[in-house]
């Protein structure tokens, strides 16, 4: 399902541009255009969920791949040994500004904890 008013829902389907750095039927990648570390990517479903206090058992397998995609770019990116932060925010007292489920995949830094 697709909310027209999303503006990741508007980049998915191609309305808004985004650098894609992966995209299959259950999830994309693409690159944060404010980046906070060396590798900052953002990862989501294509289906709309708005955040992670919306997702249900039947995501699981969504979920699944996410993780699994967000291993290989890690691995692509070179930041699988050195590390690398996976990311959400869920409403905005928790800094999450866009009502779509994405995930920050961060690293290429050392990375602080905690964070925010």
């Amino acid at each position: 399902m697709r909310d027209p008013e999303c503006l990741f829902c508007k980049i998915i389907a191609g309305e808004i541009p985004g650098d894609f750095v992966h995209r299959d039927d259950q999830v994309v990648a693409i690159r944060d255009i404010s980046p906070k570390a060396p590798t900052h990517l953002l990862l989501m479903p294509i289906d709309h969920v708005a955040s992670a206090a919306d997702l249900t058992e039947e995501n699981a397998p969504m979920l699944g791949r996410l993780f699994n995609v967000a291993a290989d770019l890690a691995r692509d990116a070179g930041i699988d040994k050195s590390g690398y932060r996976i990311v959400t925010n869920s409403g905005s007292g928790a800094g999450q500004s866009v009502l779509h489920i994405h995930f920050h995949l961060m690293g290429g830094r050392s990375m602080g904890w905690p964070p925010g």
